[in-house]
């Protein structure tokens, strides 16, 4: 009888096959439907559908069943490399850019055929399967080597998370060992810095509570395995957000859809690097924030609000946030600690 770790293994590959295929053979049959409606041709359309198997079906036995084994196997080829992950290069690569490239196909060739031949702007369905798919992809590389029973070993999750999360606060080093031990006379702890100022208490100290006593003690409950679906969610709302908004009918059938998709792939780029990587960070200010809030405040000049001013705030204040703290802090006007 198999064991449960080889069974976990199988569903889990199976389920990374689906979320490769599927979005290529759902994206490519609507656009398949749209020849139909344009040409009229029923040849057309069974030529493209047939094109999306062959090409599946190349890029599995090619692509994508080699580097799974070698995964597998753990070559050292692959098994060396700790940065970025080649799974996921290789889905953005065969998945995410072909639907992206097929999309706009779509948009040209109805803006080519005339306003009366407008038939689909893949508002819905293709476009969210796509992403979520891609998201999938992105909990299985994660949750992958862990077990999926007993109690998680938080520590070494909290490594693969995409946000900064605090793992091991620490409190603030005061002046010297007396004055952390002294008192003052209303029995409260001296909370003084290095520098001799004073500091407010750590914020960790309440954020993350290890105290799991009491009746309510299930109110402290918490496990990194259920955090990571949420956290790989909201990863990708601004990305979603744009994908969405190229779909809006102004922007589909018009140029922006090239710098929508366009822009939209290049931020999926940032899920080949691992979570934990340093260069997440920069990798998020120029491949999302800067360029999205570039095409945002364009569109939003030219056909209004079709995106939420959220969005477009959201990239204003990450971008501010990003330059100040990274660069401006380092002048030496900033380094002054009498300011605040």
């Amino acid at each position: 009888m198999p064991s449960g770790r080889l069974i976990k293994q199988v569903v889990y590959e199976g389920m990374q096959f689906v979320c490769l295929s599927v979005p290529v053979f759902v994206v490519i049959e609507r656009f398949a439907s749209l020849m139909l409606h344009v040409t009229g041709d029923l040849t057309a359309y069974w030529l493209v559908v047939a094109a999306s198997i062959a090409y599946v079906t190349s890029i599995s036995l090619l692509v994508w069943v080699p580097i799974r084994y070698l995964i597998l196997k753990k070559r050292r080829i692959l098994t060396d490399i700790t940065q970025w992950r080649p799974t996921t290069l290789a889905y953005v690569i065969l998945c995410t850019l072909p639907c992206f490239v097929i999309l706009i196909a779509a948009s040209k060739v109805q803006v080519d055929k005339g306003p009366h031949y407008r038939y689909d702007h893949f508002s819905e369905l293709p476009v969210s399967l796509v992403l979520f798919s891609l998201i999938c992809m992105d909990i299985i590389e994660r949750i992958n080597p862990f077990c999926l029973t007993g109690q998680g070993d938080n520590g070494e999750m909290e490594l693969n998370m995409s946000g900064p999360v605090l793992t091991h606060p620490e409190q603030v080093n005061s002046v010297s060992g007396r004055l952390h031990s002294e008192r003052g006379q209303n029995g409260v702890v001296a909370n003084v810095s290095a520098t001799g100022r004073w500091r407010d208490p750590e914020p960790a100290s309440y954020l993350y509570s290890s105290s799991h006593s009491g009746s309510l003690h299930f109110l402290w409950s918490r496990d990194m395995r259920s955090e990571v679906f949420a956290h790989s969610f909201l990863f990708w709302m601004d990305v979603v957000e744009l994908v969405r908004m190229a779909g809006v009918p102004d922007v589909f059938y018009s140029g922006w859809i090239f710098a929508g998709y366009i822009l939209a792939f290049l931020s999926c780029l940032r899920l080949v690097l691992t979570p934990h990587s340093a260069l997440l960070p920069l990798a998020g200010f120029l491949l999302q924030d800067l360029p999205f809030l570039v095409l945002r405040l364009a569109l939003t000049s030219v056909h209004g609000f079709v995106t939420p001013l959220f969005y477009t705030m959201k990239n204003l204040l990450i971008c501010l946030t990003f330059i100040y703290f990274n660069f401006m802090t380092k002048l030496r006007f900033f380094r002054r600690e009498s300011m605040f």
